[in-house]
């Protein structure tokens, strides 16, 4: 997809940021449960002395289907934390195989991206493990597809890399050879604010 001025300097235009600040300050409004504890006027002064670059993260999140809510704050460093909240996983980040050494060790029917290349781009992180099963436990989403985790180092030099999805009431951890991919296999990531 093209990328315009205004994307290239990583900001929002006037009109997306109010946009964008509008869609979270309602999915806010309405996920109560995901931050409690957590005022919007907290968030909202957060947002308003980010840097431009995290606010265009964010739009990224949106934009590609990731409904990006906040999940928790910080107590140390005061930032705000946003994660991809969608009940399955993000619908523009889909197809994608682990990594970019997964895709160019992939010979035939290669996918169009890598997961881990797609969060950097977008200036998130992908989920770890532990934040997967976190959310899991709070929320439950990815009934239908799974997403690739942020997998360690010991696990992808023998070729593998981990994903999370849930199935039967429960979450499941699971592993593939990083150049695969599916349909349904994506990617969720965070962005502290």
């Amino acid at each position: 997809m093209p990328a315009t001025l205004v994307d290239m300097k990583h900001e929002l235009a006037a009109k997306q940021r109010k946009e964008l600040l509008g869609a979270l300050q309602t999915r806010f409004t309405q996920n109560v449960s995901k931050h409690e504890g957590i005022a919007w006027e907290t968030v909202a002064e957060r947002l308003a002395a980010a840097p431009p670059k995290k606010l265009w993260s964010l739009g990224e999140m949106e934009r590609t289907g990731g409904e990006p809510d906040v999940v928790g704050c910080d107590e140390k460093t005061g930032e705000v934390v946003f994660a991809d909240c969608a009940p399955e996983t993000p619908k523009g980040r889909r197809s994608l195989c682990y990594d970019r050494r997964a895709l160019a060790e992939r010979k035939e029917h290669k996918p169009q991206g890598a997961a881990v290349e797609g969060a950097a781009t977008m200036g998130i992180e992908l989920l770890a493990e532990d934040e997967y099963l976190a959310l899991q436990e709070r929320f439950g989403f990815d009934t239908k597809t799974s997403s690739w985790l942020r997998t360690p180092s010991a696990i992808r030099e023998l070729g593998g890399a981990l994903y999370g999805e849930r199935r039967y009431g429960r979450v499941f951890i699971g592993h593939n050879g990083a150049q695969s991919y599916y349909a349904v296999r994506g990617f969720r990531g965070s962005l502290r604010v």
